[in-house]
């Protein structure tokens, strides 16, 4: 569920006595083929893991340095042991043995000096320098291992630029950094590697990978895909809709796109090819509704903690704020899919019809009440990793009184703890990652220079501001998973939006949204790459029509930075907030129309995109004008739309 690797998929016939045709595919748990005593020591720590973030769940944590320094060392350990397990090569298998000591020795230095480094009375040694340089340089291979080379590179270079930054031209340039000053703050310190990000994560995201873990399980996720078949059989787009309603329930959960995609594509993307529309489009259609999932309240690919976190907003206010925007965004795919129905020759009968036996209502039930749960918990005052534990118990003791054969079944229990046990580990390894470059910006300001490169280069205009940063934002966030991706970005871009006057639950949501967009945009769209293949389409081509697909979602972040009262929860009163959201929603109608403008109505692009722009970019009166003409032209379009069908 939260895996960032490109899993393997497959499909298996479906459990005795479930109802329909459907098959089950076994979704990317990170299966060890070697040795099994490096298998039984993965299951193990996984089990170690598991354990400790039900206990910090529970009862709060117990000690910040041993608790974010050891689950880096375990995780470390279980991502190096699966590799192991996977590697043929005698290089490799070298390779990671380095890793695992350098890993070791360099968590042994920290504990040894842990006592003097909280009291702040320590300095370091040559020993500590070397000991520190070899944990950098391991979290950052455990990184490439566990989410490829981009987020490794980008790790890489900014620890390389942090020790010879003195030497770099024009406003790159930093004062110096010494190495006992560069390893205090990176390893041997809260302010690098096991910084906020790694205290979030181990804290209270890991609880919530137990949760998705928990839910496959449970098969809870195949009973939503059948669900949103069921709901959208008898649309013309039918499993294109249903391929947007599932990611989306899909993804509230789910923290990475490309497994977003797997997860779900694999039974999707067939069914909306046999409907009759092109695979390039099949594979587009569950990309853009794949990546949509990270911006879904109430989880929100755990990217929700985080900035609640960041911004000391409470974590009620930011899914609030989130709601409409994430409505708005698959309410824009659903209009653009439709259009683009309209003007194909598409299969015209019905799927065939989805029954649902007692078992799969009350899966889908077990859902709704742990989500609930989950926010009623947190409503009451509760942290979010306690009303996380309480959402796994719910669906636990829900879960295994409908299906009590799952606790004596070995082999689920073993990928349960395999999947949520891995899973976990390299998250905190690409956390780790992220630490490095949170200390290096933090340490050179450059993140700072940057922000007033970009306001001085825009001179104070707010659209050119937000043109610039956007690009940016994209850009930055290619190759990453939503996490990184968003924590990166926003401490590089974020000043320069709050220098301009934006609020910061805004700044925060406008930088996610293209952090998450970035997982669709060519060149490098992991969540299109991945949804290309298994559609038999050219991954480029499908990242293209992806983009296509979700235009107004890369539209949606300047509606709330113009429109500043669509994100409820942040103090602007109901009035504004309806104005605001009817707006948008006609501004996102027309965008995703123009997209996909009717045969013979291809004026309707420039014509619905100028509208956009006046519901948008302008005041309440020019808004309020461009409102009325939008729904004249909807009207009048709906009335030609009728009359050619009643002449057919």
């Amino acid at each position: 569920m939260f895996n960032t690797f490109v899993p393997r998929a497959k499909r298996l016939e479906g459990r005795p006595g479930s109802a329909g045709t459907m098959r089950k595919r076994e979704v990317a748990v990170p299966y060890l083929n070697g040795s099994a005593l490096a298998d039984r020591a993965v299951l193990l720590l996984s089990l170690a893991v598991i354990g400790a973030v039900l206990h910090v769940s529970v009862f709060g944590v117990f000690s910040d340095s041993y608790l974010r320094v050891g689950m880096l060392l375990i995780g470390g350990l279980m991502v190096i042991l699966s590799g192991f397990g996977q590697s043929d090569s005698l290089w490799d298998r070298a390779l990671l043995a380095f890793t695992a000591i350098a890993l070791s020795l360099s968590v042994y230095q920290y504990f040894g000096a842990a006592e003097e480094i909280e009291t702040g009375l320590y300095f370091l040694t040559s020993t500590d320098i070397f000991m520190g340089l070899l944990g950098l340089i391991a979290v950052i291979e455990l990184t490439r291992r566990s989410v490829g080379l981009v987020m490794a590179l980008v790790a890489g270079s900014v620890l390389v630029y942090g020790a010879f930054g003195h030497l770099a031209p024009g406003f790159l340039r930093h004062a110096g950094i010494s190495s006992e000053e560069l390893m205090t703050v990176l390893w041997f310190s809260f302010d690098g590697v096991f910084g906020r990000p790694m205290a979030t994560v181990v804290s209270t995201i890991l609880i919530f990978i137990v949760f998705g873990a928990l839910l496959e399980l449970l098969a809870i996720d195949l009973v939503l895909v059948r669900l949103a078949l069921a709901a959208t059989g008898r649309l013309r787009s039918g499993p294109a809709a249903a391929a947007t309603v599932a990611s989306g329930l899909f993804g509230t959960i789910s923290g990475s796109a490309v497994a977003n995609v797997v997860g779900t594509g694999v039974i999707t993307i067939p069914l909306i090819k046999k409907r009759g529309f092109s695979p390039r489009f099949a594979g587009a259609v569950e990309a853009a509704a794949s990546s949509g999932g990270q911006i879904t309240p109430p989880i929100m690919g755990a990217v929700a903690f985080i900035m609640a976190d960041v911004t000391n907003v409470p974590y009620l206010t930011i899914c609030a704020a989130a709601v409409v925007p994430a409505l708005l965004y698959y309410g824009g795919l659903f209009v653009a899919i439709s259009s683009a129905a309209r003007n194909m020759d598409l299969t015209v009968e019905t799927l065939p019809k989805v029954d649902f036996n007692w078992r799969e209502l009350v899966q889908v039930a077990i859902f709704v009440v742990a989500l609930a749960g989950i926010v009623v918990t947190m409503v009451r005052g509760a942290s979010p990793a306690y009303a996380g534990f309480v959402g796994v118990s719910l669906a636990a003791v829900m879960g295994f009184a409908i299906r009590p054969d799952l606790l004596t079944n070995g082999q689920a229990w073993l990928k349960f703890i395999r999947s949520a046990g891995l899973i976990s580990a390299q998250l905190v390894a690409i956390v780790g990652a992220v630490g490095i470059v949170i200390g290096v910006l933090n340490l050179t300001g450059v993140g700072l220079r940057f922000a007033s490169l970009l306001s001085s280069l825009a001179e104070d205009q707010l659209i050119l501001s937000l043109c610039l940063m956007a690009a940016a934002c994209l850009l930055l966030g290619m190759g990453m998973p939503t996490v990184p991706a968003y924590l990166i970005i926003v401490l590089v871009m974020g000043p320069s939006l709050q220098k301009l006057g934006v609020p910061i639950v805004h700044t925060h949501m406008f930088v996610l949204y293209f952090g998450v967009l970035s997982a669709i945009t060519p060149p490098v769209a992991l969540a299109a790459f991945a949804a290309g293949p298994i559609a038999g389409a050219a991954p480029m081509a499908t990242a293209l029509e992806a983009s296509r697909l979700a235009l107004p979602g890369f539209v949606i972040p300047f509606a709330f930075i113009y429109k500043p009262a669509l994100l409820l929860g942040t103090g602007f009163p109901v009035g504004q907030s309806a104005q605001a959201i009817l707006f948008v929603l006609l501004a996102t109608i027309l965008i995703s129309r123009a997209c996909y403008p009717r045969r013979g109505r291809g004026y309707m692009t420039p014509v619905g995109l100028t509208l956009a722009a006046g519901l948008i970019f302008f005041g309440p009166f020019v808004s309020w004008i461009a409102a009325a003409a939008a729904l004249g032209l909807m009207f009048f379009d709906r009335l030609e739309l009728t009359a050619k069908n009643q002449i057919s």
